[in-house]
């Protein structure tokens, strides 16, 4: 099994300069698939074209809380008519963050039930944006119960751990857990049944400590990540990436395509 990054924005502008390098960069290292959520309507399309041009690449389509001040109404029925037309693996990236600001709660939450509405009238699964609104975020979920997801860049309690895998959840860690600081978040990576992980990078953001935070990070870096659960749960990183590759899989069905050899037509 091959390496998957589960949260990649490849369509970011940081990599305008060397995408296509960047993404051969990460193939070459073994990361055989990178799921490219989108943010707001503007990107669809070009998460979409990213997709088609790098066969190794996968869209999800949303709009993310950090957005919703300039989201419309209509983006919802626009996000809706590309669920019908396209292949999405997830919708997302969705979510509440009431870290960057509370003064539009009630925008993002009628957004992020809306998307959830959609994620379980599809059937697919959803790629959660979560900071400092955990609990807001599982009761809205339990109010609207989806196929599952991925709670991206999961920094909880274990408590809710538990609750978002009760829930069809896995939880991604990437960068953030390899900061000597970040003591609460490498305690989930170890201690959390590694069938509940799924890795990520979250780049251009999140680089890991060897990167820097002022350095930009790159899908590529999934391979030392993957190197690093693994020194710190104590495992072979085989296990580690086989593991973690087969719960993307189970979550994002529709991720299997990238690993289906194109049928010959005799």
């Amino acid at each position: 099994m091959m390496l998957i990054d589960t949260h990649c924005h490849l369509d970011a502008a940081e990599f305008d300069a060397d995408r296509d390098a960047i993404a051969l960069d990460a193939r070459q290292q073994n990361v055989a698939g990178i799921v490219v959520p989108s943010v707001a309507r503007y990107n669809f399309d070009d998460v979409i074209a990213l997709s088609n041009l790098h066969k190794h690449c996968a869209y999800a389509l949303g709009i993310h809380p950090m957005y919703v001040d300039d989201a419309q109404q209509d983006d919802l029925k626009v996000l809706e008519n590309y669920l019908q037309i396209h292949q999405p693996v997830a919708i997302g990236e969705i979510g509440l963050d009431y870290f960057v600001t509370k003064n539009n709660i009630e925008k993002q939450t009628y957004f992020f039930t809306a998307q959830l509405k959609l994620a379980q009238q599809y059937h697919l699964p959803v790629i959660l944006h979560v900071r400092n609104a955990i609990d807001d975020v599982l009761k809205h979920l339990r109010r609207t119960q989806v196929v599952g997801g991925i709670a991206h860049a999961f920094n909880g309690s274990f408590q809710q751990a538990e609750q978002l895998i009760a829930l069809g959840f896995k939880l991604g860690f990437g960068g953030a857990m390899t900061y000597s600081r970040a003591l609460h978040i490498r305690e989930l990576a170890k201690k959390l049944p590694l069938e509940a992980i799924v890795l990520e990078t979250d780049a251009p953001d999140i680089p890991p400590e060897w990167v820097g935070k002022q350095g930009r990070n790159t899908p590529a870096q999934t391979v030392k990540i993957a190197q690093f659960l693994a020194d710190l749960r104590q495992v072979n990183v085989s296990q580690v990436i086989d593991i973690t590759s087969a719960n993307a899989l189970q979550i994002l069905p529709k991720l299997a395509y990238l690993f289906t050899p194109p049928q010959v037509l005799l």
